[in-house]
């Protein structure tokens, strides 16, 4: 059921920048636990950061800490955006966002707990 809207992939060198968006003219995003998973061909949907609801928590798996930073928008309240800074290689990937009312913030929360999704932006960090 994909009610997120991602945008903001692209091509980028290593050690470049991306900010990535997370949107739904559908739900109120600050209702939600917002997370983004990443995925390459071949291997499982992982988990990479989060902001609960209220964002009280954030998260980011180790692979992504000290790079990447998530944050929302409070004007609008139905902004999530992923800031992709010192980007590698090996960071390339479709980007998902995910939301669900209940899950808790955790990078290691699998992706079959959330709700609602969207179809993903192609990351891809080359020289």
């Amino acid at each position: 059921q994909l009610q997120l809207v991602e945008s903001g992939g692209g091509l980028v060198q290593p050690g470049g920048s991306l900010r990535l968006s997370c949107t739904s003219t559908e739900l109120r995003l600050d209702y939600y636990t917002v997370a983004w998973f990443r995925q390459v061909p071949g291997k499982e949907r992982e988990g990479i950061s989060c902001s609960s609801r209220g964002d009280t928590s954030i998260n980011y798996s180790d692979s992504v800490k000290g790079r990447f930073t998530i944050s929302r928008d409070n004007a609008t309240k139905n902004t999530v955006t992923l800031q992709l800074n010192s980007l590698k290689p090996e960071d390339t990937a479709v980007y998902y966002c995910a939301a669900d009312l209940g899950a808790p913030c955790s990078w290691l929360i699998p992706p079959s707990l959330y709700d609602y999704w969207g179809q993903g932006t192609q990351v891809t960090v080359s020289s």
